[in-house]
């Protein structure tokens, strides 16, 4: 019986969007479901969910070496520090006046997200090692970039993948402006994980980027966003939302009037932080009275439900994975996390060769992957002077701050996380 880890299960919404989207595969209907959390409530409530899904056999633990007994796929959801975390990720920057939307993927909070989750990066990797060593890891943990090239450093030998839905969600949201169903474009996404770019995009053989431009000209709002004044200075469109695309440059959170012109809502991610927890409790409840949930949307796609069916049935497919540069884009570091196209069959993910990117886009994306290497180095190294230097080389945290108020605010988010970074990294 092929065996489904969940780590993290208690990430509940989440957990039921792909139960649902799993379950709804026939050759997946009789597989196995291990849950697993380190939160009592929350494993229960993730079982209720799995039940109703239409699992037929599901069973937790709070041991994770436990749950990943046997497993082929291993699903990693969690959010080391939870809701109090991502709040002091937020906090303590802005009292130096550093401002952030989301914060988990790069920026100080991005650096200190992922500080707090290499340390069970390290445990998962060891306990799938030992119990599950020929499963496949499908991470969607953020920081994305940051979490893959850690594993591909202390774990080598574990198969690991990240998936993100941005690629996705881009070309839907592209194509629908334009006017051509998704479904029937064909593209090449390639990059950094929520900093990649769509570098070919058709229909039917018809290049589709002069009719995006039609549409940013004939609609001046749509100008009033950070991925389309990125699209419109480096010549190709970017693949993740605006929230996250200001943050990984240093050109827009400094400035109060480019956050007015491009409407970037600070701090967006500690709201929808706290509706997670809210969204967390209505469904708690609800379950414990017996009253019914809301429908789940319909047009929801994941990655991850893809990779287990192809492991399954051999269908091959192409989707965007997050794994090691393994000569995969020519002008980005090696052994950096990258994303790039993949195939999926019976044998696993196969991603492609994509070869060099346009000198700009690589350019940037190198910023983005020197903060990613250095904050990677400080965990594998037990360096805390790296810290500093992701800190320093963090292309907004260097716009905003002063080298000394960069020093002084690593220094004030270790002390906030504490215990949840790596021992050797405590003091810096």
């Amino acid at each position: 019986m092929f065996t489904i880890a969940f780590v993290g299960a208690g990430s509940v919404e989440f957990t039921r969007q792909l139960l649902r989207d799993l379950l709804t595969f026939p050759e997946l209907a009789d597989c196995s479901i291990s849950l697993h959390d380190i939160d009592p409530e929350r494993l229960e409530v993730a079982a209720a969910l799995a039940r109703l899904a239409g699992g037929a056999h599901i069973r937790t633990s709070l041991s994770r070496r436990e749950a990943l007994e046997g497993a082929d796929v291993v699903v990693n959801m969690v959010a080391i520090g939870g809701h109090a975390a991502t709040l002091r990720d937020f906090d303590v920057p802005e009292s130096f006046g550093l401002r952030q939307t989301i914060g988990d993927t790069l920026g100080i909070g991005g650096i200190f997200r992922g500080l707090r989750t290499f340390p069970f990066l390290d445990g998962l990797a060891a306990d799938m090692l030992a119990v599950c060593p020929d499963a496949w890891l499908l991470n969607y943990t953020n920081p994305m970039a940051m979490n893959i090239q850690y594993l591909a450093t202390v774990a080598p030998r574990l198969k690991a993948v990240g998936l993100c839905h941005s690629v996705y969600w881009t070309i839907h949201d592209l194509s629908a402006l334009v006017g051509v169903p998704h479904q029937e474009v064909d593209f090449l996404s390639a990059g950094v994980n929520h900093q990649a770019w769509i570098l070919r995009w058709q229909h039917e053989g018809r290049d589709l980027y002069p009719a995006l431009d039609a549409a940013i000209e004939a609609d001046p709002e749509l100008a009033r966003r950070v991925r389309v004044d990125l699209y419109r200075r480096l010549g190709r469109y970017p693949t993740e939302t605006s929230e996250h695309s200001s943050e990984y440059v240093p050109w827009y959170l400094k400035h109060q009037s480019e956050v007015e012109r491009l409407r970037i809502p600070i701090r967006n991610y500690a709201t929808i932080s706290a509706e997670n927890v809210a969204t967390y409790e209505k469904t708690r409840d609800a379950l414990a009275a017996g009253e019914s949930l809301p429908p789940l949307a319909d047009d929801a796609v994941e990655y991850a439900p893809q990779v287990i069916h192809s492991l399954v049935t051999g269908r091959q497919r192409t989707i965007q994975v997050n794994v090691a540069n393994r000569g995969l884009i020519s002008n980005l570091p090696q052994g950096a996390a990258v994303e790039v196209p993949a195939t999926l069959d019976r044998l696993g993910v196969h991603p492609h060769r994509v070869g060099d990117l346009p000198r700009q886009l690589a350019a940037v994306n190198r910023s983005f992957l020197n903060v990613v290497d250095l904050t990677v180095a400080a965990a594998v190294e037990g360096n805390p002077d790296h810290v500093r230097h992701a800190a320093l080389c963090d292309p907004a945290t260097a716009a905003a701050l002063t080298v000394d108020q960069i020093s002084d605010l690593v220094t004030a988010m270790t002390a906030a996380h504490g215990d949840l970074l790596p021992t050797a990294l405590r003091g810096a």
